[in-house]
């Protein structure tokens, strides 16, 4: 199985791929009807909303009124807060739920709007972003969701910048606005490519324990950074770039602390890493050159990159 993390600012077309993918063969696990679904009329959660914020924010027929929520905790931060506080958690539990009943030769696609906002992108095998110029983002939540422009502006002032999501992006997929009659969209075509020349095999690659072909090149722009954290994450270690290396990609992991109960086998394979030999991990994506060296547990270190 492959978990793939998707985002994209509002307005970006997020939902578009989304749908794409699934057609292909992925399956969706969508964090925004999660969050629907754990706040729905009769939950626990619905219940812990109403017990924090109190019975105005429910409509007469006693479901969640998500306009007058909304009015409660838009630029309110302790409010905010309060509220993700008791849907954040559910959310993810359910999510869980989700991806483990998975196939084992899935390739799960998790759409999530604030995957950037929340940390969370480090912890994926591989992070998905469809991005849109942000006047493109604002025409299209007018002209499709009857927004204002001061509204639109304001959801995207909200959420975490271009920049941000473009440096937590291993794959950025552009979808600008197109003329009328102009070519056909090439979004769908950019989206089957993924599937079969990236997700596919890293998903074959990861489940087989085999890993991918170096991809030729130099390192595209932040795939280090992104490295380094998704190791650190996974390894629980204090992960520095080696000086002087370039391709593949090479990082020292010190003091590696693997989850409780866990072992650098599981916790690298949850982020894309598989066993290539005595001591050594590499990448399943065939978009990624890192390799990792295991040293010795008296040493409590280990080295993310190539032999040498």
């Amino acid at each position: 199985m492959l978990r793939l993390g998707l985002t994209g600012g509002i307005g970006a077309g997020k939902s578009t791929v989304s749908r794409l993918l699934t057609a292909l063969g992925a399956v969706l696990v969508d964090a925004d009807v999660l969050a629907r679904e754990v706040v729905a009329r009769g939950t626990p959660g619905l219940a812990a909303i109403t017990v924090e914020f109190g019975h105005d924010i429910l409509t007469t027929e006693g479901d969640l009124n998500r306009s007058a929520l909304a009015q409660v905790v838009f630029g309110d931060p302790q409010r905010r807060a309060a509220l993700d506080a008791i849907v954040h958690p559910l959310v993810a539990a359910r999510r869980a739920e989700l991806v483990a009943a998975a196939p084992d030769d899935a390739v799960v696609v998790e759409d999530v709007p604030l995957l950037v906002e929340t940390g969370a992108a480090p912890g994926y095998p591989l992070v998905v972003v469809v991005d849109a110029e942000a006047d493109e983002r604002v025409r299209r939540l007018v002209a499709e969701r009857g927004m204002s422009e001061a509204d639109a502006r304001a959801r995207l002032a909200a959420q975490a910048t271009d920049g941000e999501r473009r440096a937590a992006a291993d794959v950025l997929l552009p979808n600008p606005r197109r003329a009328p009659g102009s070519a056909p969209d090439p979004l769908p075509r950019l989206v089957e490519r993924l599937w079969h020349d990236r997700l596919v095999p890293f998903e074959a690659g990861l489940r087989a324990g085999r890993p991918g072909p170096l991809p030729p090149g130099a390192p595209g722009p932040g795939e280090a950074e992104r490295a380094r954290r998704r190791v650190a994450r996974a390894t629980g270690g204090d992960v520095r770039p080696r000086p002087g290396d370039s391709w593949p990609l090479r990082l020292d992991v010190e003091r590696a602390r693997p989850p409780a109960g866990g072992d650098l086998d599981a916790a690298l394979r949850a982020v894309g890493y598989v066993r290539a030999g005595q001591g050594w991990f590499a990448s399943a994506d065939p978009g990624c050159a890192v390799v990792v060296e295991e040293v010795d547990p008296p040493a409590r270190r280990a080295r993310v990159g190539g032999p040498a």
